[in-house]
């Protein structure tokens, strides 16, 4: 039986809080979750912390999270934080 990958918007403004959100949601996610990043434009020190923090949440849990819509520069920044391995992107 095929899952449905469970979608999240994030707001530039709260990048933090909505990753942090998806991560206490990933226990009731069945097998992928995507985040919409195309409104945010940049990721400060404290999004960078949360993205690490869902990468190893859903590692545990062995649940694929998506990226939807990243930006070059948000990319540039996860890339360099060697994030991207951890993400699948999506167009």
């Amino acid at each position: 039986m095929a899952s449905v990958a469970q979608w999240f918007k994030v707001d530039e403004e709260h990048v933090v809080r909505m990753v942090r959100a998806t991560c206490e949601r990933l226990g009731s996610a069945e097998g992928e979750v995507v985040l919409d990043f195309s409104s945010v434009r940049r990721i400060d020190p404290g999004g960078l912390q949360a993205m690490e923090e869902l990468a190893a949440v859903a590692e545990e849990k062995a649940v694929k999270v998506g990226l939807r819509g990243v930006n070059v520069n948000v990319y540039k920044v996860l890339k360099l934080a060697r994030l991207t391995p951890r993400f699948s992107f999506v167009n």
